[in-house]
């Protein structure tokens, strides 16, 4: 049988090879989740009005599907006002008001997005984290979120919090301008039954449709701006695998009807056949994981593709299996465990989501030993070499596509005039090796909400037309004084 008729569940199935244009801004134009469950419309105070940044000599990436092309950009207070050509360029270079980044031929793109964001989750044990004093947890938390934003990420989904309100608290102060972090929607403790918990001390627990409702509602009354079902086990507990469902059908309902009336959206942790099956039928609208999903279910989920996203976090897969020894996870224990078994069939399965224009976008479970946080681009890296996206595709899937997760794509996540102004400056091109966007010390400039909060000593040098001047050599002398702070200490 020609490998093209070899159905997609079968270890012998090969998938097409594709480098072409973007395919998947069709499938996300598409996305559209019930107008009634749009999430406030968060502003990021301190950027005034008439800041104005000049982005000079640079190829842009919109994210739009356009190839990329050269150009200049202008900021004005918080959003773009002028992408590809700039209006009196010649008269804004000489206004000492304008800040002048001068790009020198790098690449800039939109800031990135994160689909499964834990702010909370300390890097360590994340069994102790329900010990943590509070005030010390509120600090991690904020370091988490400083975090994201110093890796390009401008754009972060909540995937549960470990205390009821870190999630809530830390997004309010980002949106004061109290403290950096990406754009953020909050969420609260992640609602398990009491025999199907995957972390006990930082878990909310209901049992029964009615227990769930009310548990959804009091999230919803602490300001959450979504809730999280963990509906599936997790191998590396020994106890929940994670081919096992643990919420019934009426359960689910419930939380879905109840999240709803309260006019937030849910995300649900869901590795297992029926729990992906359940969260199609009641209408979770995002689906974590989705590692075991059938034939029947991928049909379902084509059909309903407008409405549900699909976030893997694959990252947390090739992680566990290839990269836990250090932390006293063997790879014979995980594949003993069946995370080989659940990686491969998780490949199988989104690489034929992408296929059949399911909305599929990365964010991925880091903050935990293996999964430090800092290293969010991995994700990237995984969509091109595992699921078969392009680096473009993998890009448009983290900026425009979180965006579209937002309910807030016609203002994030993407460069064009009107948008806010979340951008990266990469020393180098994402779209030949997407690996790159894991380099921070390559994220040379970022800037979120027409403000700058990275760009080093190496950006002050203006150019001259002198060939006596070794811009390259001169940035790399600058850079080399400069000190890096560490992405995450250990808690």
């Amino acid at each position: 049988m020609p490998a093209t008729q070899v159905p997609w569940t079968s270890p012998e199935h090969v998938s097409e090879v594709y480098d072409g244009p973007p395919r998947n801004i069709e499938s996300l134009n598409n996305l559209k989740f019930d107008e009634r469950l749009q999430p406030k419309q968060y502003s990021i105070a301190g950027t005034h009005p008439a800041s104005k940044i000049l982005i000079t000599d640079v190829q842009i990436i919109e994210a739009t599907g356009k190839n990329p092309y050269h150009g200049d950009v202008l900021i004005v207070g918080p959003r773009f006002a002028h992408v590809g050509e700039v209006p009196g360029k010649a008269d804004l270079l000489r206004n000492p008001r304008v800040r002048v980044f001068y790009g020198h031929g790098r690449t800039l793109i939109p800031g990135l997005g994160d689909a499964h964001t834990h702010l909370s989750w300390n890097g360590g044990d994340l069994g102790r984290l329900g010990e943590l004093g509070v005030e010390e947890h509120t600090l991690l938390t904020a370091r988490s979120a400083r975090c994201y934003l110093d890796s390009g990420y401008t754009m972060c989904f909540g995937a549960a919090s470990a205390k009821k309100r870190l999630d809530v608290v830390v997004r309010d102060a980002i949106n004061m301008g109290d403290i950096p972090g990406p754009r953020y929607l909050a969420n609260s403790q992640e609602i398990a039954r009491r025999d199907g918990d995957l972390v006990p001390g930082i878990t909310a627990y209901a049992d029964g449709p009615e227990e769930m409702r009310s548990v959804v509602r009091e999230h919803a009354e602490l300001g959450v701006d979504q809730v999280k079902l963990s509906m599936s086990g997790e191998s590396i507990t020994e106890i929940r695998d994670a081919e096992d469902c643990y919420f019934s059908n009426e359960e689910t309902k419930a939380c879905v009807d109840e999240a709803h009336k309260q006019g937030i959206r849910l995300c649900a942790h869901a590795r297992a056949r029926d729990s992906v099956r359940q969260c199609i039928d009641h209408g979770v609208e995002v689906i974590y994981h989705a590692s075991y999903i059938d034939e029947e279910s991928m049909d379902l989920l084509e059909e309903k593709k407008s409405q549900h996203v699909v976030a893997p976090a694959l990252n947390w897969l090739v992680a566990t299996l290839y990269e836990a020894s250090a932390f006293g996870y063997a790879t014979a224990t995980a594949e003993k465990a069946g995370y080989k078994k659940e990686l491969e069939a998780a490949i199988r399965g989104l690489r034929e989501m992408h296929r059949r224009g399911i909305v599929v976008l990365p964010g991925g479970d880091y903050g935990f030993a293996w999964t430090p946080h800092g290293t969010y681009a991995r994700e990237l890296e995984h969509f091109t070499k595992l699921l078969g996206f392009t680096a473009h595709e993998a890009i448009i899937a983290a900026t425009y596509g979180v965006a579209k997760l937002f309910m807030r794509s016609h203002e994030m996540g993407q460069i064009k005039p009107g948008n806010y102004a979340d951008c990266v400056i990469v020393d180098g091109d994402p779209l030949k090796d997407i690996t790159i966007l894991q380099n921070h010390g390559k994220l040379d400039i970022i800037i979120m909400n027409g403000r700058v909060h990275k760009a080093g000593r190496k950006e002050l040098f203006v150019p001259s037309t002198s060939d006596v001047y070794d811009i390259q050599q001169i940035r790399r002398e600058i850079e080399e004084v400069e000190i890096k702070a560490p992405m995450q200490k250990a808690y």
